[in-house]
């Protein structure tokens, strides 16, 4: 499965039906595990409690017409005809569309934006259109507090997909396993330890990563698939080959009629079968559309739709008081047990898929500075975005097994993941509605129609979820609120705390007065300093030479900063621009990552750091230095001063001689654009916008005068670049920042209490930044930080 990055962004590249096909079969496996496993529960929650299979049939065929309609109506016609298309540069999930609607509209609460960014090809793909007006957009643009409520809205969706990655494996488990009691009556009581047996050893797989297995998800999910459409099929001509009426829309307000207030209530349970919807649009960065697309169409919804008619089929034959309302009954005794062992295997890949899912959303929520720092593993180099996280792994298992333990019944696990599944829709079509104002530039009553008819559609069915908060429903809300209240939390610090360095970081004249006269040494070595900020020197440095007055010979202040992209090039990746003179070494260097991009270890960003000042050193001295070059390119402003510049470093070569005449092609992105010095609050660098054409950077030989001048810029140069490397061979140092944040006197208690106890216990129990960065501990310089906020 080539699931590499930069190789499923664009969806405009012509594939082949081969290729197509094959994605479509791949995505069974991962897309598709959760939604083909719910034929197990949906008609065993539905009937759990609030209504009765009766006689007359009436409420077996409302509950298939409701079943019908609700997986055509929300998983065909809104994900795969709206939804998927939604999508940014070809990833899908709650964060794509918030950064889509980010990057379009100046609402998000994160600081560190820079114009520069905009450049980035992944940016924005498509064709620039004009200006946005909507009024919609300048509401949303000119109230800080509407920017916070948008905040929230994702957050809560990110909290409920982490509350179904807990709850799915628990149903879906516990579902298939529960066979034993349809198949062998005393085997009852084994079903719940048997259930958390399974998820046991489904956790502690994780470290392995699904790539060793993922070659059998989707032969597992296309049998089931295929086993499930038989079976209904047979039920179908067996038992009532005249259930197919059952689908009119009619039988759905037959059985509200009939059943009034418990047929409402019982619509918690059939929401169930569209659990899994979500995963259409959250995996499709590694797939695309049309695969997607294609594999639901035509194989996922007819046979999930044959399914559970093949058991209204069977049940509309049966009214024994004693039955059982279960997916078992319905399947001949000849492959009860055959059918078992497929719908636990079935179920455990459904629950695969989910739990990594959740370690993805978890890393984007993390990369947005919306999570506190955990340790994020990446189990695959090959497979895109497929990641680990061990402390988050081993706190789902034991809320899990506390679920399954805890309820014991399908009612109460049906009841709080439906309540689950539902937020994350609704929160997926009020952030779908602002995408197609906001960003499709449509007009708001499109808008207004999608927000209404998809939204009263899965509002009816939260309303009924909500009204099972004492029998289960209660749990995934509890649990978002106290994600909620963690990830606002670390986010709000976050913010804090980049506010303060801004307002107390120190300017470049009192790094420059550093030197012998004041007791300041340099010493051997790369000192690479860590700082969130974008401009400026970080107040933990001024901290570090105050109390050690040495630092070393070359000077890089790093910020490694998330942009509201998926993807950012490798080419793109590094903004790299002096901090002062040549002579003094010091450089600045931005590192960007895509909320989806897999973080280098230290190794890689060593050298890959090093390689990319290389490239600058050289591009910066032919450029500003070399009088006899010249450059063709728009826009440039090449009489800045160079401390006032970062250029975009990619693949850019360069000849370390200047006796002969070259032309060296730079990549689109690997080019140098000047920007003015900041003065305002917000720190944006001002950035001209980097056209597509190409730009040629012509070294040539003019005349035997500026021979002199050329030599000593070549001289300069080396030297420049023989320093660089002998501090590379002294070895690396990186400096971090140990904080301790504190609210200021007179804050108010909340803000207290939330800094002072809650923020300060979430840093000190969770991994430090030098565990994020992949930091050695033999080459680790901790500053300690008093944040006072």
């Amino acid at each position: 499965m080539d699931l590499e990055p930069g190789k499923c962004w664009n969806n405009s590249r012509k594939e082949s039906w081969k290729t197509i096909l094959l994605l479509a079969y791949q995505s069974l496996g991962v897309v598709y595990g959760d939604l083909s496993i719910s034929p197990l529960y949906v008609y065993t929650s539905t009937f759990a409690e609030d209504i009765e299979h009766s006689e007359t049939n009436e409420e077996i065929f409302g509950a298939l017409s409701f079943v019908f309609w609700t997986l055509t109506l929300v998983p065909l016609f809104k994900y795969v005809f709206v939804v998927l298309r939604a999508d940014d540069n070809g990833e899908g999930g709650t964060f794509a569309l918030y950064s889509l609607i980010c990057r379009h509209a100046k609402v998000s609460l994160l600081p560190n934006r820079q114009l520069a960014d905009e450049a980035l090809s992944t940016y924005k793909m498509e064709e620039p259109r004009e200006k946005n007006t909507s009024k919609v957009k300048m509401l949303l643009e000119k109230h800080k507090g509407l920017h916070t409520a948008l905040l929230i809205v994702v957050l809560l969706g990110t909290c409920m997909v982490i509350g179904d990655g807990l709850l799915t494996p628990a149903i879906s488990v516990f579902s298939a396993v529960s066979g034993l009691e349809v198949s062998m009556s005393h085997h009852q009581y084994a079903v719940i330890p048997i259930t958390c047996f399974i998820l046991v050893c489904l956790f502690a797989l994780q470290h392995y990563g699904t790539h060793r297995v993922g070659f059998l998800f989707a032969p597992v999910v296309l049998i089931w698939l295929l086993c499930i459409s038989t079976l209904g099929l047979y039920n179908i001509f067996k038992w009532n080959p005249h259930v197919y009426k059952a689908l009119s829309p009619y039988y759905m307000f037959k059985f509200l009629k009939k059943t009034r207030i418990s047929g409402w209530m019982s619509l918690g349970g059939i929401l169930l079968c569209i659990t899994g919807s979500e995963a259409m649009f959250a995996d499709l960065g590694h797939f695309s559309y049309m695969a997607i697309q294609l594999a639901f169409t035509f194989l996922v919804y007819p046979a999930l739709i044959l399914a559970y008619m093949g058991q209204a089929a069977y049940l509309s034959q049966h009214h024994k008081s004693d039955l059982q309302i279960s997916f078992y009954v319905s399947v001949p005794e000849s492959v009860k047990w055959p059918v078992l062992i497929l719908a636990i295997l079935a179920s455990v890949v459904g629950s695969q898929a989910i739990i990594s899912g959740t370690f993805s959303i978890i890393n984007q929520s993390q990369s947005l500075g919306c999570f506190p720092r955990v340790k994020v593993v990446h189990t695959s180099d090959k497979i895109h975005g497929q990641v680990y996280i061990p402390e988050i792994n081993w706190i789902l298992m034991i809320l899990c097994i506390a679920v399954t333990i805890g309820f014991r019944d399908t009612k109460h696990m049906g009841n709080a993941s439906g309540l689950a599944v539902m937020t994350v829709m609704l929160v997926t079509t009020c952030l779908t509605s602002l995408v197609i104002i906001i960003c499709w530039n449509k007009p708001p009553i499109i808008a207004l129609c999608f927000l209404l008819f998809f939204g009263s559609v899965e509002l009816l069915y939260f309303s009924a979820s909500l009204t099972k908060f004492r029998e289960g429903a209660w749990f995934p809300i509890l649990l978002a609120l106290v994600l909620m209240i963690i990830m606002f939390l670390w986010h709000y610090a976050t913010i804090k705390k980049y506010e303060y360095d801004l307002h107390n970081k120190v300017s470049l004249e009192w790094l420059l007065a550093l030197g012998p006269s004041l007791g300041i040494a340099r010493v051997p070595g790369i000192g690479l300093v860590f700082s969130d900020l974008t401009t400026g020197i970080p107040a933990n440095f001024s901290r570090f030479v105050t109390n050690l007055p040495a630092y070393h010979r070359i000077l890089v202040f790093v910020c490694v900063k998330s942009v509201p992209v998926p993807h950012v090039t490798a080419a793109e990746r590094y903004l790299v621009g002096r901090v002062g003179p040549a002579a003094h070494r010091s450089y600045r260097c931005i590192v960007r990552y895509g909320y989806r991009d897999v973080h280098q270890d230290v190794d890689s960003f060593e050298t890959e750091l090093v390689q990319r000042l290389t490239e600058f050193i050289q591009y910066d001295w032919f450029r500003t230095r070399g009088s006899n070059m010249s450059i063709e390119d728009d826009g440039s402003n090449s009489n800045e001063s160079s401390s006032h510049r970062l250029t975009v470093i990619g693949t850019i070569g360069f000849s370390n001689q200047l006796g002969y005449g070259t032309d060296h092609s730079l990549q689109p992105a690997s080019v140098s654009v000047g920007f003015s010095t900041v003065q305002s609050v917000t720190d944006v660098i001002e950035m001209e916008p980097v056209g597509a054409a190409e730009r040629r950077v012509r070294f040539a030989i003019d005349d035997d005068a500026e021979s002199d001048t050329r030599s000593e810029v070549g001289v300069q140069m080396q030297e420049e670049l023989e320093d660089l490397h002998a501090a590379q061979e002294s070895g690396i140092a990186f400096i971090l920042g140990h904080s301790h944040v504190k609210a200021k006197q007179g804050s108010s208690v909340l803000k207290r209490l939330a800094l002072n106890y809650g923020y300060n216990f979430l840093r000190s129990n969770c991994r430090g930044p030098d565990v994020t960065l992949k930091v050695p501990p033999v080459s680790l310089l901790e500053v300690g930080m008093v944040y006072i906020v």
